[in-house]
């Protein structure tokens, strides 16, 4: 889920990164064929490399497809939650660990632009992205691939048995009847944890967000590395599989999280264990773009292609529980059924991210982790 990035990154959050261990996964959804066709940069390789968060997921049938149409496997690098993945691709970027890389979404993108990550291509099927997602339009360094909106989940469970109503909206938040309940991500390392921040900057302005957050930690707020800490752990309405669940009520997450806790599930519920707080979602957009110094780059463009076209689109709902960008896929009812519908988003221009979010990642550190 996404995914899906912060200050200038402090020597802490590099020393982070850099310590990182990118986890090399051989794709599973590859045919493993060798049979001779993909050709291009990089001596002729039949794998091209996708480097990306611990959320990616594709179906093997879909892995296969892709090898069957153009000869090449993939092997995936997962590299932890968005934000540290961004770091260590900066870090890495005279020696790119692979060919593409997909997850860098609008609240981290200046960074990997102004740090020359990513070379220009023309993506397949783009008419079918509308241009408002396609922020990097003029140089297409980066393709836009799936969207979805960061907001607060709560366990209906617990709210149920409290006779407590739900939080809808940033200001409910910060009122004592939700003291304590609240988990978050750090903004320095956590894509969706960023969000947030934007989704509240964005809501109480430049001058009024930072005396939200100190209500917000006032009022207790947990704060953690990862989306994964967050919501497999610490969140009381995930059912991650752990053996003792955690025991906050209130997790920053995304509005396509209820469907992900329904899938699966006979018979179906009316309603998802798991609800959104609508009114605290910030809209996110994934891209994928091709490496600089990429090995493989044909692999690589083939592969920024596949992503575009219908067959991956129309997986990855049930697969990353993000919505695919391009205007005809068709989402799985199961996704739409569940699925909050966030009709105002919060939004922040990518000039106002470029910006501020720095400084403002470093407003937020002195205030919530001193």
């Amino acid at each position: 889920m996404r995914t899906t990035a912060r200050r200038a990154v402090s020597a802490l959050a590099l020393a982070t990164a850099a310590t990182a261990v990118l986890a090399a996964c051989g794709s599973s959804g590859s045919s493993g064929t060798d049979d001779g066709k993909a050709t291009g940069s990089g001596g002729g390789s039949k794998t091209v490399t996708l480097v990306s968060h611990d959320s990616f997921a594709a179906s093997k049938s879909v892995l296969a497809q892709f090898t069957k149409e153009t000869g090449y496997t993939v092997k995936v690098l997962r590299g932890g939650d968005a934000g540290a993945a961004v770091n260590q691709a900066i870090l890495t970027k005279d020696h790119p660990r692979g060919d593409v890389f997909f997850g860098v979404d609008n609240t981290l993108l200046s960074r990997a632009l102004d740090n020359g990550l990513f070379e220009p291509y023309t993506a397949k099927d783009l008419a079918h992205v509308p241009q408002d997602v396609q922020l990097d339009a003029g140089k297409h360094r980066v393709t836009p691939i799936d969207s979805g909106d960061v907001c607060v989940n709560y366990d209906r469970g617990y709210f149920t048995a409290h006779h407590l109503a739900p939080p809808q909206t940033f200001a409910d938040l910060v009122k004592p009847a939700y003291k304590n309940l609240l988990v978050t991500e750090n903004v320095s390392t956590s894509s969706p944890g960023l969000a947030f921040l934007l989704g509240s900057a964005a809501t109480y302005g430049d001058g009024g967000w930072q005396d939200y957050w100190k209500q917000l930690k006032s009022n207790g707020v947990e704060v953690v590395d990862s989306w994964e800490q967050a919501y497999n752990d610490r969140f009381s309405g995930s059912s991650a599989g752990k053996q003792a669940k955690g025991d906050r009520p209130l997790v920053v997450s995304y509005a396509s999280s209820p469907p992900a806790e329904v899938v699966g599930v006979t018979p179906e519920p009316a309603q998802s264990p798991v609800g959104v707080a609508t009114g605290t979602c910030f809209r996110q957009i994934e891209f994928a773009g091709l490496l600089h110094g990429a090995k493989n780059t044909a692999g690589g463009k083939a592969l920024i292609d596949f992503m575009l076209s219908r067959t991956f689109q129309q997986d990855m709902p049930l697969q990353m529980y993000v919505d695919p960008v391009r205007d005809d896929a068709v989402e799985p009812p199961v996704f739409v059924k569940y699925g909050a519908k966030v009709d105002h988003p919060a939004t922040l221009s990518p000039d106002t991210i470029a910006a501020k979010r720095d400084d403002w990642v470093g407003a937020w550190n002195g205030i919530v982790l001193k």
